[in-house]
């Protein structure tokens, strides 16, 4: 009697068992796609992670375009054409701290301003 008794009760067990292993496998397969749609690679964070990489690649590219562009200016302005000689000459001998002999030099104090 007993072993007819855990017989049924064995069987009872294996019935349930089988009926909710597809439930549970559904489940975790639920929750698996649920983690990777938030966490994974390609999930909700990432994104998001991605377009702020993205809007700062942009503004990189803007600034660089900008500076390219300054560049292409300044470097177009040195064609013999738009380039005033005089004005070239002042600005070197500016940088330089250099006089022609024939040149007449005024010097200032360190703290006086000549404008």
């Amino acid at each position: 009697m007993r072993l007819q008794t855990l017989t049924t009760f064995g069987q009872a067990a294996k019935r349930q068992a089988k009926s909710a292993a597809t439930p549970v496998l559904l489940l975790a397969l639920m929750g698996i796609f649920a983690w990777q749609a938030t966490q994974g690679n390609h999930g909700l964070i990432m994104r998001s992670q991605r377009q702020a990489e993205v809007k700062q690649a942009e503004s990189n590219l803007a600034t660089a375009k900008a500076e390219r562009d300054t560049w292409e200016r300044k470097v177009a302005g040195l064609t013999a054409s738009h380039l005033d000689k005089d004005a070239l000459d002042q600005r070197a001998r500016e940088l330089l701290n250099l006089a022609d002999p024939s040149e007449i030099v005024v010097q200032y104090g360190p703290k006086e301003k000549l404008f």
